[in-house]
């Protein structure tokens, strides 16, 4: 990993000294190395940091991703009502003259960014968010935290306390369809990316990384359980650790979906089997 990352890094500088790179063509790399440069922050950027940055940015936000991605196609699975209109709203705003997804698609899609917070509400991939450490003492509710102590937040059960969830316990994507709740880290009950300095630097990117691969999923493919297991029986269990995956795989059946177009907006619906 670090011969992969140093060669990245390499590659850019050489970018950098072949003439620079344009303002609106700067990646995530380049912008790390401009500040290197410029000498914009308190500490030394060395090397190392850089390649420490890049590596926790595509952790914080690949390996989450994937776990939630699972749990959301295992639970719409489970609620084949969730399913068909999470598909319905994917199908109607792609529809089928496109061959790609657009920001402006995903910003249409109100559902799916519910489903998206609700998957981050029931099956948060890391309950326990990193530790903080108190910066002064304090007293909360009759218990003096010195400063200094270092605390655990337990979102997991923050996320179904039913003091601030209706419904807590039930998979319900609705509740965050005009809600003002987000998960920024401005709303204390819904902090799955954690907030303030400590918050995850993968968001966007496993935010922009989830809404595609699953709107591609559901636009691309019908979905089933296969060999006819029935949604009450499909196996809920968790692994151990402190990111909390599905502990068997999910096995699901994809079945292509296709549009075609037959003689202005009249649609035909062809499904292809699998053989």
């Amino acid at each position: 990993m670090d011969d992969f990352l140093e060669a990245v890094v390499e590659e850019h500088e050489n970018k950098m000294m072949s003439g620079g790179v344009e303002d609106d063509q700067k990646d995530f790399v380049d912008v790390l190395l401009w500040i290197q440069k410029e000498n914009m922050i308190d500490f030394p950027m060395e090397r190392a940091t850089i390649k420490a940055i890049i590596l926790n940015m595509f952790g914080a936000g690949t390996d989450t991703t994937y776990t939630a991605l699972e749990w959301t196609m295992t639970e719409i699975l489970r609620h084949p009502k969730i399913l068909e209109k999470l598909q319905n709203e994917v199908r109607r705003i792609v529809g089928d003259n496109k061959s790609d997804i657009t920001d402006d698609d995903l910003g249409k899609m109100h559902y799916l960014k519910a489903v998206f917070k609700e998957t981050l509400r029931f099956h948060p991939p890391v309950p326990l968010l990193l530790p903080r450490q108190s910066t002064q003492a304090v007293k909360i509710k009759g218990y003096d935290i010195p400063e200094g102590t270092q605390v655990h937040i337990n979102y997991g059960m923050i996320a179904k306390d039913p003091v601030l969830w209706d419904r807590a316990e039930e998979y319900w994507p609705e509740r965050f369809l005009n809600s003002s709740v987000n998960f920024l880290g401005n709303s204390a009950q819904f902090i799955p990316f954690g907030g303030g300095r400590r918050g995850c630097p993968g968001m966007e990117f496993a935010m922009r990384v989830y809404e595609l691969t699953l709107t591609n999923l559901l636009n691309e493919f019908d979905w089933s359980l296969p060999c006819g297991e029935r949604e009450e029986n499909l196996d809920m269990s968790v692994s151990t650790g402190s990111a909390i995956h599905k502990k068997s795989p999910l096995i699901a059946l994809a079945t292509p979906y296709i549009f075609s177009q037959n003689r202005g907006e009249n649609r035909i619906l062809v499904r292809q089997r699998p053989e």
